[in-house]
């Protein structure tokens, strides 16, 4: 409510201490400020959407409807042009063989996802907002470069991939960079839908979502994949003939789909939600909303995921560039120099994939996939947009008007996107995306440790901490992840075969090495492993955080 929104509340129980944070973890909690006096100002969270009450129903399907939105906008990082690389380069690389990596890395994806939103609902505090709260300058400030690193790299891959998408469209009249501009602008114009209602941006979003569906669906109906192959793939989970370019494109699935800037922006999007923190059973009701949610959302992603996967392991897996060359020009396309006249396998991309589906099943094959796309990079570059506005407002403790905002967040990652658009030809973007790839999983341990770290907490999360058994899975599917994208990050620098970058890669390992270790330290503290805090930092004293309701300027 209005009203409410510059009041200070708290957890059932949990009593103030002046409007100033304490915490039982004091190795990482120094005292926040007093925020009674700031100013209130405008965000995505100006008006929230009320919850509607129910007798003792153990579920409500109005309830859920209620809660239905953030979810859907967070399960647009799943679906972003670089997971759409990803998809089609996995069918058109391994067959069929990998769907089982891309259903695991989901689940995983809803696993992470959960305990983003129940940080949200709990606390009233996004991830970056408790980052700023429990870390000391120094690594506050670390944290929140290599946050804002993996935002830019992701903004990129989005902002190209409308660029791409309009370049198709276009037959080729709208060059890279012109695209990049009509994306800025349209962006600004779609970000401030919620000035009219919070509700009715979140149809924009599903909107954006249905066009994807139906677009790759299309696609799916058109080349009628093999079924008894694909739920093979699925549910069987094996590679048979797997060679290290399957194994490589394995672990670029699970990179692709688990990005470390939207277990930020789920912990925001939660917020915008009517509900009475110091009432657990609220609290408990909208955590298990949430999660239902989450669930139905990225269920669907995934089916837009296995879409196009299954589009390219039935249509283009194991072709050769002759063989695709031979059909673009049966067909009169113009794109056949994009296909060279050898026997290596078919590379695909986001361009050549359009390119390729044209030649093979039409026109309108193409110009619909470019749409998809196009929806896929309109929809997360406006989520990725809203990340880096929270991470910067959370992290800086940021206080300015709506517009400045916006411009300033855009302006980080448009202007190398816009470098790299004027530079590079449209044809030519594969080891950019690798990179942006690589980029993004190195910065997953400054997501998921500190979400670990936070959620294990009692004296930030009461009685809705992790138990030992989230506790203990959670470690290990966070290190395996984190395992997993270290891999990847290896491969890829291996394969720059130059010396000057192994040296300058090794340099840049042994710091970002050491900053894992101070995070993975602390976290090992908070899920009970107290023979690590040598220095007795942990105190036994209440705790409580203090929820933040403030509106922002317009």
């Amino acid at each position: 409510m209005k009203g409410d929104k510059n009041e200070n509340s708290e957890l059932k129980d949990s009593p103030p201490d002046n409007g100033v944070q304490t915490s039982q973890y004091n190795s990482i909690s120094p005292p926040a400020s007093p925020v009674a006096d700031e100013e209130p100002f405008s965000t995505y969270f100006e008006d929230k959407v009320p919850i509607p009450e129910s007798e003792n129903q153990i579920f409500s399907f109005r309830k859920l409807w209620a809660f239905t939105g953030p979810g859907f906008l967070m399960s647009i990082a799943y679906l972003d042009p670089g997971n759409i690389e990803s998809d089609l380069q996995s069918g058109a690389k391994a067959g069929f063989k990998l769907l089982w990596v891309l259903l695991l890395a989901t689940i995983i994806g809803l696993l992470l996802q959960r305990l983003a939103a129940r940080l949200g609902v709990v606390t009233g505090m996004h991830l970056a907002e408790v980052c700023n709260r429990q870390y000391p300058t120094v690594p506050r400030i670390i944290l929140w470069l290599m946050v804002e690193l993996a935002i830019i790299g992701s903004d990129m891959q989005e902002v190209i991939g409308c660029a791409i998408a309009l370049n198709l469209l276009s037959v080729g009249r709208i060059p890279l960079w012109a695209g990049v501009l009509i994306t800025i602008t349209d962006t600004f114009v779609f970000l401030f839908l919620d000035k009219y209602g919070l509700r009715k941006l979140e149809a924009f979003f599903g909107f954006l979502i249905t066009v994807m569906a139906i677009s790759f669906g299309y696609e799916y109906v058109l080349v009628k994949p093999d079924q008894g192959e694909l739920l093979k793939g699925m549910f069987l989970p094996y590679c048979a003939g797997c060679e290290p370019v399957q194994l490589e494109q394995a672990v670029g699935i699970v990179g692709a789909v688990i990005m470390p800037h939207n277990i930020y922006l789920h912990s925001a999007l939660v917020k915008s939600r009517e509900i009475d923190r110091r009432n657990k059973k609220e609290v408990k009701e909208a955590n298990k909303y949430y999660f239902i949610e989450s669930t139905i959302a990225l269920f669907i992603s995934f089916l837009i995921n296995v879409f196009v996967v299954a589009v390219f392991a039935q249509a283009f897996y194991a072709k050769t560039n002759i063989q695709v060359n031979e059909q673009c020009n049966a067909t009169g396309s113009p794109h056949t120099d994009l296909f060279p006249l050898n026997n290596d396998t078919l590379e695909v991309d986001i361009y050549k994939g359009g390119v390729v589906l044209g030649c093979v099943f039409g026109p309108a094959a193409l110009y619909i996939w470019a749409v998809g796309i196009l929806a896929a990079g309109q929809s997360s570059t406006m989520t990725g947009t809203y990340s880096g506005q929270f991470v910067m407002e959370g992290f800086l403790n940021l206080r300015w008007s709506r517009f400045a905002r916006v411009l300033l967040t855009r302006s980080v990652a448009i202007v190398p996107t816009l470098l790299v658009a004027i530079f590079q030809d449209v044809q030519h973007l594969t080891g950019m995306n690798d990179f942006l790839n690589v980029l993004q999983s190195m910065q997953l341990p400054f997501a998921l440790i500190p979400i670990l770290t936070f959620t294990s907490l009692t004296s930030i999360m009461d009685d809705f901490a992790n138990g030992w058994v989230w506790k203990i899975s959670g470690s290990v599917v966070i290190l395996v992840v984190c395992a997993i994208n270290m891999y990847f990050v290896v491969v890829y620098v291996t394969s720059l075969n130059s010396v000057l970058l192994y040296v300058l890669a090794s340099l840049l390992s042994i710091a970002y090495l050491c900053f894992v270790v101070y995070l993975a330290w602390h976290c090992l503290i908070a899920l009970g492993v107290s023979c690590l805090d040598f220095s007795s930092r942990v105190r036994k004293r209440p705790a409580v955080l203090i929820e933040e309701q403030s509106e922002y300027d317009s």
